[in-house]
C-alpha cells in the first residue's frame, strides 16, 4: 500500500445524540442523565481519526440539505479530510444516531435513522471511479445498500487496491458474506463475528473468539479483527493469530472506540508496520476515545498513541 496516497472512505454520517444515565434505567419514565451530541458515523469518525493521524483521506458520504448536513461537512472538513466528493441529498435529512448508556458507560441500546445512505448508488460511485484509481486503500461500513457494496467491490477491484470492511452492527453485518475473498481487512465486534460465523460467544471467551476469526480468515478474508470491549482485540491471519489486552481506563462514552481502533489499525498498516504492532496501536487509540466524552479524541497522533501503550 502506498501511505502517500489518499485512502478512500465510504459510508455512513451523522449527527450522534447520546445520553448516559445518572442512574438505574427506569422504564417508561424520564431518566435523569448527561446528554452530549456530536458528529458521528463509522465511515465519517474512521476518516476524522486518519486524518488526526496525518493520513490523506477522501470521505463519500451522503448528508442531508440541511443546517446539521452542513456542520457536519464543514467539521470534518476542518478536521483535515476532504469531503468534496460527499453527496447532498434533497430525499432525506442528514443521518441520525441515538445512544443511551447506563451510568458505567455501557452501551443499553442505539437507534439510527441512516436512509439518506441509500442515496449513495452505484450510479453515484461511477461517477466517482476515478477516486478509486487514485486511493492506496478503500474503507466501507455496512450502512451501505446492498447494490452500492456490490458497486464498491466491484470498483476497487478493477483498481486494484485492498478493502477495509466494518461490520457496524448485528443487523448489517450479513451484507459483508459475498465479499469476504475481497476483504484485505474486517472489522467486527463479538455479537456481528457471531452472526457472520455462527459462533456465538460472549467477549471475555477470547478463545472462541479466535475461532471466529480463524472462520473468517478460512472464508476468504486476509485479516479479521474481532473487538472483545474491556478484554481486548484478537486477530487471525492465515499465518498467525494474536490477542492484544485492553488497557485499563475509565469508560465515559464507548461510541467511536471501535472506529478509532479501525483508523490507527489502517494507519499502520499503511506506513507496513507488523500486525501485531498494529493492533496494539489500535488498542490504544480504543483506550483514548473510551475516556473521551466525545467521539472522536481530537489530539489523536502517533505519538499519543505510543504514550498511552507506555
Amino acid at each position: 500500500m502506498n501511505a502517500n496516497s489518499p485512502v478512500l472512505i465510504l459510508g455512513a454520517s451523522g449527527l450522534d445524540v447520546i445520553g448516559r444515565l445518572e442512574g438505574k434505567l427506569q422504564a417508561g419514565a424520564s431518566n435523569p442523565a448527561y446528554i452530549r451530541t456530536g458528529f458521528g458515523g463509522v465511515a465519517r469518525n474512521v476518516a476524522e481519526n486518519l486524518a488526526h493521524l496525518g493520513q490523506a483521506v477522501q470521505l463519500i458520504t451522503a448528508v442531508g440539505q440541511d443546517k446539521i448536513g452542513d456542520e457536519l461537512l464543514a467539521y470534518t472538513e476542518a478536521a483535515g479530510v476532504d469531503v468534496s466528493a460527499s453527496l447532498r441529498a434533497s430525499e432525506y435529512p442528514t443521518g441520525f444516531y441515538m445512544g443511551i448508556l447506563d451510568q458505567n458507560g455501557t452501551r443499553l441500546f442505539g437507534v439510527d435513522d441512516m436512509r439518506v445512505i441509500n442515496c449513495l448508488t452505484p450510479e453515484t460511485l461511477r461517477t466517482r471511479s476515478e477516486l478509486f484509481n487514485a486511493a492506496s486503500l478503500l474503507f466501507i461500513d455496512a450502512n451501505l445498500s446492498e447494490k452500492a457494496l456490490k458497486s464498491a467491490f466491484s470498483l476497487a477491484k478493477k483498481a486494484r487496491i485492498p478493502i477495509c470492511a466494518d461490520a457496524t452492527s448485528s443487523a448489517l453485518a450479513h451484507k459483508l458474506q459475498p465479499y469476504f475473498s475481497q476483504t484485505f481487512l474486517l472489522t467486527c465486534n463479538s455479537a456481528e463475528a457471531g452472526i457472520l460465523t455462527g459462533l456465538n460467544f460472549e467477549t471475555s471467551e477470547h478463545r472462541t473468539a479466535l475461532e471466529a476469526a480463524r472462520a473468517l480468515v478460512a472464508r476468504g478474508v486476509d485479516i479479521a479483527l474481532v473487538a472483545l470491549a474491556e478484554f481486548g482485540v484478537v486477530y487471525a491471519t492465515s499465518e498467525t493469530t494474536g490477542h492484544i489486552p485492553a488497557i485499563k481506563t475509565k469508560t465515559l462514552d464507548p461510541t467511536g472506540a471501535g472506529d478509532a481502533l479501525t483508523a490507527a489499525v489502517l494507519f499502520a498498516l499503511q506506513h507496513d508496520m507488523p500486525l501485531d504492532d498494529a493492533v496494539r496501536l489500535g488498542v490504544s487509540a480504543a483506550s483514548l476515545t473510551l475516556r473521551h466524552p466525545g467521539t472522536v479524541y481530537p489530539q489523536l497522533s502517533l505519538e499519543i498513541l505510543y504514550d498511552e501503550l507506555t
